[in-house]
């Protein structure tokens, strides 16, 4: 059995092992495959593993042998699902591997906007406070979470992680979902976006990507937001329209957002946030620490085990 790893330098540079795939077949795998370099990299491939490079229709139906793509991420939208449902071919994702690393990312940038640890910690290797003429100094506004609403958009497995590091630091949660109040844990409270996003301190984003979530933060939800709020989105860039957040940030409607993901990525050099005032912004890394990089090679070698022994697992094309 051929197997192609189209894209393998993000999940794997260089501190993880593809033996486990090995094992299961001839293994080639690439760092980055371009569009151009796709079909002749592909060819003969009974499995294709893929991270960001697209696999569309067209090629499907000119790739023969190809029985089974596994993506290697939670999110598939860069397989043509239709189409590998009508060639019957699998196509596997990777489940629920980075949600602590994912919440731990939003206090990481929550930590950050409160504390501006980071700026503090430059501002000292500059000698700064070896010229204070006190034992301490601050020159930014210092926030104590305790006691703040914690807005949660979407309750999926990231979500209910980041409500109960939320609810550790004594802070009231408060969430927008489908889920009946009912079966909320003990201290959240359900909320309609709208009223979400006026009433808490900080709202964090963790709804998938859909046409009716695009653009869901906009200026109108901006403007409805409280002056000191903290927006944090680890979810998908696109639920953001980022020049409207530009102009919140600049005009002061909000205080400060953290970002780990942008709509185009790598980002554009003309992206409104690059330059805004009091925006954070990390390059998509929230997934991407060792435990949970580790977690999605074994999830990866796992599906395509199964797939090989007849017993398909986490099939998203069904």
């Amino acid at each position: 059995m051929k197997i192609v790893v189209l894209d393998g330098y993000g999940l794997n540079p260089g501190d993880l092992s593809w033996s486990g795939m090995e094992a299961l077949g001839e293994l080639t795998v690439y760092d980055r495959t371009s569009p151009a370099e796709m079909m002749e990299r592909s060819k003969g491939a009974e499995v294709l593993i893929t991270n960001k490079t697209l696999i569309t229709a067209e090629q499907m139906t000119a790739l023969h042998e190809l029985k089974y793509i596994g993506v290697l991420a939670t999110g598939y939208n860069v397989v043509d699902i239709e189409a590998a449902k009508a060639r019957g071919i699998v196509v596997t994702n990777i489940p629920a591997y980075s949600t602590h690393s994912v919440a731990q990312m939003v206090f990481a940038h929550l930590l950050n906007i409160t504390q501006r640890v980071g700026y503090y910690a430059e501002e000292n290797t500059e000698d700064r406070w070896t010229r204070s003429a006190d034992f301490c100094y601050w020159d930014t506004n210092l926030v104590e979470l305790y006691g703040k609403k914690m807005g949660i958009v979407g309750f999926g497995n990231i979500g209910q992680a980041t409500a109960r590091i939320a609810q550790a630091f004594g802070m009231e949660v408060c969430v927008y979902t489908s889920k009946e109040q009912s079966v909320l844990p003990q201290g959240m409270l359900k909320m309609g976006l709208d009223e979400l996003f006026t009433t808490c301190d900080v709202v964090s984003l963790h709804c998938p990507l859909t046409p009716d979530t695009k653009e869901m933060v906009n200026a109108r939800r901006l403007s409805t937001m409280k002056p000191n709020a903290i927006l944090i989105n680890t979810g998908r860039g696109p639920l953001v329209n980022e020049q409207d957040l530009a102009d919140a940030l600049n005009e002061g409607w909000i205080a400060a957002a953290g970002l780990d993901v942008l709509s185009v990525e790598p980002s554009v050099a003309d992206n409104p946030l690059l330059t805004a005032r009091n925006c954070f912004i990390t390059p998509h890394i929230a997934w991407a620490t060792l435990e949970a990089r580790t977690r999605l090679m074994d999830i990866a070698v796992a599906n395509l085990k199964a797939y090989v022994e007849g017993n398909v697992i986490n099939n998203v094309a069904k």
